[in-house]
């Protein structure tokens, strides 16, 4: 039985009183893009430290591809691509020799037309001093150096930090050729429109504890919709009664309601009714993620 991509078991990390991630579960598979989710310091960059053996858990495990991460730490790390956060290069050598010489770190030779194919997609320059080139610049050398090697697992954190528009979706574009090729994927992003459109399922984690895992598309589906029904007559006020997760807010001649959950039973019960226009809107996951936050927050 293959195992899975990434692996943890009840991994936790403290500082002192502070708490990194507590108890954290999770499986990733191979092939696919894993959205890892949050606001900063709800833990994210603590668990890619964790995976990457750059610091050891309190309690718990993790496994990358079978491998214990901190008995196999050198094992792990060379079939990982890996893009942190805050995002670290020399000054002095060029992009080129960057990308060439940890490849050798890793033990890898990577072939000089793959390094030229992957430059020219995000448009890095070269053959110019790393410390000549603004953030965004020096963040496509971060990605550059991540995928050239076609590893086997992506650990990405905020990849599209900095860069602008088109090379944004040029980056999604290769993390969606990626799960294709069979690597897996692990994404943090605060970008929550790029989440939606590469993930396949997403963690939302807060003040160091997993809130959900969830598919994207599930969690939008099962999210609270916002309808506006109009009606040839105006309706009853209790038309939707004792319809579990359908809010009510009644007009003449209108309903305008929110739908958490399953909507064929609301239909339904609108089809007792003469319905002249019906008006959906469909949350986006960044409307899902902050109404998760604020139910946590009691509503606040």
């Amino acid at each position: 039985m293959t195992s899975p991509a990434i692996e943890t078991d009840g991994l936790m990390k403290r500082y002192g009183d502070a708490i990194g991630i507590e108890g954290l579960d999770l499986e990733v598979d191979r092939g696919e893009v894993f959205g890892f989710l949050g606001p900063n310091g709800a833990g994210k960059t603590t668990t890619i430290r964790l995976l990457l053996d750059l610091i050891r858990p309190t309690r718990g495990s993790a496994r990358v591809l079978g491998m214990d991460v901190n008995e196999a730490s050198l094992e792990v790390r060379h079939t990982v691509g890996y893009l942190p956060g805050e995002l670290a290069l020399w000054p002095d050598p060029t992009p080129r020799e960057t990308v060439r010489h940890l490849a050798k770190v890793r033990g890898e030779r990577v072939p000089e037309p793959e390094i030229e194919r992957l430059a020219e997609r995000l448009g890095v320059q070269m053959d110019r001093p790393v410390g000549e080139l603004s953030s965004g610049n020096k963040q496509k050398v971060g990605l550059l150096q991540a995928f050239a090697s076609r590893p086997e697992i992506l650990i990405l954190d905020e990849p599209t930090r900095g860069l602008d528009p088109l090379v944004q979706q040029e980056v999604r574009h290769l993390i969606c050729e990626a799960r294709e090729e069979g690597p897996a994927v692990f994404l943090s992003s605060h970008v929550l429109h790029e989440v939606e459109q590469v993930c396949d399922r997403v963690a939302i984690v807060r003040e160091g504890e997993l809130v959900t895992v969830e598919a994207v598309d599930e969690l939008v589906h099962r999210s609270v919709r916002r309808m506006n029904v109009t009606f040839a007559e105006a309706p009853p006020a209790d038309l939707l009664a004792g319809i579990e997760g359908a809010g009510r807010a009644p007009r003449p001649g209108r309903m305008a309601f929110t739908v958490e959950g399953a909507i064929d039973p609301v239909l339904k019960r609108l089809a007792e009714r003469e319905v002249l226009d019906v008006r959906s809107h469909e949350p986006s996951l960044e409307e899902v993620f902050l109404d998760r936050y604020e139910e946590d927050d009691g509503g606040a």
